[in-house]
């Protein structure tokens, strides 16, 4: 029988197959405020024989959507409102539900994909952006504010407390998206970063943020509650981070032992590309970014989720 629908351990969790579901973004949400059509959507899927699904990007505090339409988990209504949907699946599927949580950073504050192309919001539905730098990410851009200690405790206390939020909605896992050029990519690699303390320079500083929330998370949570991070593999950006230095960030963080798995992409967080970098369209060929993630797959040890048209 193929491998793919064997049983694959992740941590504490045992998966019946190989099939995950990756995070898609529904942009349905009403005040970060799951939406009927998030119901029916998780709940599709959680009957669709995989071995696990995990619902798109959550922002972990309002600031940190994508877009205003995006959900979120930094409140009660909202914790209400999955733990609701969550705990109607559990009445006629045991399908292992995760969350991605995440923060847009310079990318925050948009229009849904649909409207002008996910371009920035118009100027009575913006809001504060936030990064490692005050580096817009386009010319036409708004330009984000760097964030200063204050600022980047109430992110790690957002990460924490969304973490927990999902723990108690009875969710099995949580990702955090530190890949496709949100905020914990935005310290991460140098194109964004021109901080001078020490969040900025080497690589061990730039990693430092996305470290301690990862520490932060897994304090709080315990052993038990399944965490994984979603992070790139390489730049394609000569001035970006290589993917030599991505390979050793994902072995300190291996080495941490914070995580569970690893969610392995490749993106672009420079200014000159869209969407289409890290989001292949119909028109590339089947699983287009799947030799670079296998490469850095036979060098760690944690197990390595990976999407990006897989049809075979």
């Amino acid at each position: 029988m193929s491998l793919l629908f064997t049983p694959y351990a992740v941590g504490p969790l045992t998966l019946k197959n190989r099939i995950v579901i990756a995070p898609m973004c529904q942009y349905s949400a009403v005040d970060g405020v799951p939406q009927p059509w998030h119901a029916q959507h998780v709940a599709r899927l959680a009957l669709s024989g995989s071995g696990l699904m995990v619902i798109g990007a959550t922002g972990v505090e309002a600031a940190g959507r994508i877009s205003g339409a995006d959900t979120g988990l930094w409140n009660d209504e909202q914790e209400a409102a999955f733990a609701r949907i969550i705990r109607d699946i559990r009445t006629y599927s045991e399908t292992p539900i995760g969350i991605q949580l995440g923060h847009a950073g310079r990318k925050a504050s948009t229009n849904p994909p649909w409207i002008e192309r996910g371009g920035p919001a118009p100027a009575d539905k913006a809001w504060e952006t936030f990064s490692a730098s005050a580096q817009p990410y386009r010319d036409d851009w708004h330009t984000p504010t760097a964030l200063d200690q204050q600022g980047m405790d109430r992110v790690v206390a957002a990460f924490v407390d969304a973490a927990e939020r999902a723990d108690r909605a009875g969710f099995d896992l949580v990702e955090l998206h530190g890949a496709h050029g949100y905020l914990l990519t935005q310290f991460l690699s140098p194109l964004s970063n021109e901080r001078t303390d020490e969040y900025g320079g080497s690589l061990e500083n730039r990693a430092r943020f996305g470290l301690l929330v990862l520490e932060e998370i897994r304090r709080r949570v315990g052993d038990d509650f399944l965490v994984g991070v979603r992070m790139a593999v390489g730049e394609g950006h000569e001035e970006g981070m290589s993917g030599g230095e991505y390979l050793d960030m994902a072995k300190l963080i291996e080495r941490s032992g914070l995580i569970d798995f690893f969610n392995l992409t490749f993106g672009r967080i420079d200014t000159e590309v869209g969407l289409a970098d890290y989001m292949p369209g119909m028109h590339v060929g089947l699983a287009p970014q799947l030799a670079p993630v296998a490469a850095v797959k036979k060098q760690l040890s944690l197990p390595v989720f990976h999407a990006a048209r897989i049809t075979d």
